[in-house]
């Protein structure tokens, strides 16, 4: 069986650079909206391709959206995140689903720290990739389709982002 990227890894690409810079001006609660959202309308359906009576994705989401709405706390959200993590490894077979529940997962742990939005560009890019390419393709050509969704996910979030936030998120990247 061939082994796939699980993740992208280039953080010096200029994509991942800018999007990690603009991060850092924005207010965690900017950056979970931004990072559910893209993740319910980007990930979710490369996930429920294949998935489509596994709810654990969509219920992560969900309980990041009750917690910005004040309606969770982060130890109740916290039991679906690492559900849909969980699911992630079940799909160890299918790239772009795997890939698509660890965005998905990545998304709604920004909840819990702003860094964690990062991970929708970092295993989200590679999900399309792997939707819209195929298995197939060299690595050369996945990393770029890649990125360049990566691209569409940081002009996602300048869409949304506070001008001059005056609570940027404390963000701390370790990589």
């Amino acid at each position: 069986m061939k082994k796939y990227r699980k993740m992208l890894s280039c953080w010096q690409a200029i994509p991942i650079q800018g999007l990690m810079r603009f991060i850092e001006t924005q207010s965690k609660t900017t950056l979970v909206n931004w990072a559910v959202n893209y993740a319910e309308e980007h990930f979710l359906p490369i996930y429920g391709k294949d998935y489509a009576q596994d709810s654990r994705p969509k219920l992560a989401l969900a309980y990041a959206h009750k917690w910005l709405n004040k309606e969770v706390k982060l130890p109740e959200a916290k039991i679906y995140i690492l559900a849909c993590h969980e699911a992630a490894k079940e799909a160890e077979g299918n790239p772009a689903a795997q890939a698509a529940a660890r965005a998905i997962g990545q998304a709604a742990s920004s909840i819990h720290s702003a860094s964690h939005s990062l991970g929708i560009a970092l295993y989200g890019g590679l999900a399309i990739a792997y939707d819209q390419l195929g298995l197939d393709k060299p690595w050369s050509e996945l990393e770029a389709f890649a990125l360049q969704e990566c691209e569409k996910m940081f002009a996602a979030l300048q869409a949304v982002a506070v001008e001059n936030e005056p609570n940027p998120a404390k963000v701390k990247w370790f990589c």
